[in-house]
């Protein structure tokens, strides 16, 4: 593990997923078969969802930590240093020796889509016992994963809570077993992931919020991009519109609703409230370019 660059004792939010290096380069068109699209200079930033939504949650005024595994390498100990810098506690992100971190290639078109391949590090994937090292003592309000993990891992951390909140978020991996589904307090998803997790087409937002809650989590929140968001918990649902802004860049405008929604869970904020205000974080990405390096101080928020 690395030394703490937050402040000790309990955190509002705690992330649990991958950190990796986003090597992004802006094109004017994707490349087509046998040719060779010319893009901007390539730049390599610390990344990965988890990682962004730690530091959306600390720029939103919340005590964030971070459980992930990245390698004893130069991509490694940059993205611990933009941790410190963004002041989320790294006491639980493990250097793997001999290991190469995971890299993300992201291509962004002039419109402002992004499309992303991962390139994964097995070496780096967290493992049970990662699990059972990185929450032993861990004091936090909510923990938020990433179902997208490996099942095992996914599995021990739902099995046994480590905070009054569970957040889980992303399309669950196909090998875990879906009555987990109802050890989450809330399911965060976009339209995508939920038209996947239902096996239909993307529709209606509040609809798919609505099957989904009925697969067992308590609170399903849906976004929809430029729509907002969409929500359902047992006390109702709704819906949240997003402002209009021009869009540069889509990437990490979902870590950013995250982060934002996490950080006012933990602190009891009403649900309606702190979805529209996550829908403002997410919104304020997009205007920008950059993942991580566009999350700004929410208005409301705390200090860094």
């Amino acid at each position: 593990m690395t030394d703490s660059s937050g402040a000790g004792g309990r955190v509002d939010a705690a992330f649990v997923g991958r950190a990796n290096i986003d090597l992004t380069i802006h094109v004017p068109h994707r490349a087509r078969p046998g040719r060779t699209a010319i893009g901007s200079p390539l730049t390599a930033n610390a990344g990965g969802k988890s990682l962004n939504q730690a530091i959306a949650a600390a720029r939103h005024g919340g005590r964030a930590a971070l459980i992930a595994n990245v390698g004893a390498d130069t991509w490694g100990h940059q993205i611990t240093a933009t941790l410190t810098d963004a002041r989320v506690d790294t006491r639980r992100v493990r250097l793997v020796p001999d290991a190469t971190t995971g890299a993300a290639i992201i291509e962004v078109t002039p419109d402002g889509e992004s499309y992303i391949t991962l390139a994964l590090s097995p070496a780096t994937e967290l493992t049970t016992d990662d699990i059972h090292r990185a929450t032993a003592g861990l004091a936090a309000e909510a923990v938020i994963v990433q179902l997208d993990l490996p099942p095992e891992p996914v599995t021990t951390l739902l099995s046994h809570r480590r905070a009054p909140i569970v957040i889980g978020n992303l399309v669950p991996n196909p090998d875990l077993d879906p009555r987990l589904l109802a050890e989450l307090d809330v399911l965060v998803v976009n339209q995508h992931e939920a038209a996947t997790i239902l096996r239909t087409t993307a529709g209606n937002p509040l609809e798919s919020a609505a099957a989904l809650q009925r697969l067992g989590p308590r609170t399903v929140v849906v976004t929809a991009g430029p729509n907002g968001a969409a929500f359902t918990h047992p006390h109702g649902s709704g819906t949240v519109p997003a402002p209009a802004v021009p869009v540069v860049d889509t990437t990490g405008a979902g870590d950013a609703f995250l982060g934002s929604l996490a950080v006012d869970l933990a602190r009891h904020t009403p649900l309606p409230d702190a979805i529209t205000a996550a829908v403002h974080a997410g919104s304020h990405t997009v205007g920008h370019s950059g993942a991580h390096i566009r999350f700004t101080n929410s208005p409301g928020g705390g200090p860094r």
